[in-house]
């Protein structure tokens, strides 16, 4: 399967590509010296590339088809992972992943958005975007945590809920609000990771918690650029500035005391090695439920609900 360039990433790309073809004749020619010169540009380039990359870039990067879902992420971290399905009133909405597993000792529930990575498997997941059975589904499976008393863990990666007319139809504003109100006020220590991208109320459906994390690659907004850019220039052309203008990368959310922190990712993306971001991401969520186990429900609750009531207060 042929890599996926983004543009920003063709300079990088075709000097790893120069370098597979001088491997191929390394043993007839003696040009093991060149090789290691290359290899030492590519290392730079990738440090100057990645180091600095601007807000668009890093939409760019969460968008990464070879990223890991949440499937993928399920399959590293979880053991005994038990899938959950439907909302018990209208279907079991592909869009929306969960169940229960074992993280470590602990035993969890996880839940979050599910991505297909070619046309068939897109439309089967709806492109990652949800309709209202699908946040009905997670709020089942949260009663259902604090039923049994286990934590939740919520893994953020959507480009928004469905928008459809049906969608509309069955409540998709009530069943997001529904899942505000009741996430707020869930018993049980709640941990949301945006993993990828972070869309508006399609992602906040799911992204009520203690501790928001986010990873480094990822975005989180109140609106895509592309759609920012149409409603403010009346085109896409000008997505660029609008991520600038969001503010919604990883360091500039911590900096507005939106998100907890910032899980790191490999030099290029997650994508670039899933299995060291998804044991990064492991212990890094070990040691926040370690921390929130201390606290009571009512101490729980109660922090949870200042933390987002704080967000966007001023003084004048």
């Amino acid at each position: 399967m042929a890599k996926v360039m983004l543009d920003f990433e063709k300079p990088i790309l075709e000097l790893e590509q120069k370098i597979e073809e001088m491997r191929k004749y390394a043993d007839n020619l003696d040009i093991a010296d060149e090789i290691q010169t290359l290899e030492k540009k590519v290392d730079q380039l990738r440090q100057s590339v990645y180091t600095d990359l601007t807000r668009w870039q890093r939409v760019q990067l969460a968008r990464h088809p070879d990223r890991p879902y949440t499937l993928d992420y399920i399959e590293m971290m979880i053991e005994d992972f038990v899938e959950l399905h439907g909302d018990r009133g209208h279907s079991d909405d592909k869009a929306i992943v969960g169940g229960f597993g074992r993280l470590g000792k602990e035993t969890v529930l996880i839940v979050g958005h599910q991505k297909g990575r070619d046309t068939k498997s897109n439309l089967y997941r709806n492109f990652g975007m949800p309709n209202p059975e699908g946040y009905r589904k997670a709020l089942r499976m949260f009663h259902l945590a604090v039923k049994f008393n286990k934590p939740i863990i919520t893994l953020l990666d959507t480009p928004g809920a469905y928008p459809g007319l049906e969608a509309e139809e069955r409540g998709q504003a009530e069943a997001i609000a529904r899942n505000l109100f009741e996430m707020s006020h869930l018993p049980v220590p709640i941990i949301v990771v945006i993993i990828g991208e972070g869309a508006s109320g399609g992602a906040l459906g799911i992204g009520v918690g203690d501790r928001i994390l986010m990873f480094e690659n990822s975005w989180y907004s109140v609106i895509a650029p592309e759609s920012c850019s149409s409603i403010l220039w009346r085109s896409w052309d000008y997505k660029e500035q609008a991520a600038e203008a969001l503010k919604l990368t990883a360091s500039d959310l911590v900096e507005q005391g939106i998100v907890d922190r910032i899980v790191p990712e490999p030099l290029g993306g997650a994508h670039r090695n899933a299995q060291e971001v998804a044991n990064t991401l492991k212990e890094i969520l070990l040691e926040e439920l370690k921390a929130l186990k201390k606290m009571k429900p009512g101490a729980l609750v109660e922090k949870r609900i200042k933390k987002f009531a704080d967000m966007g207060a001023w003084k004048e």
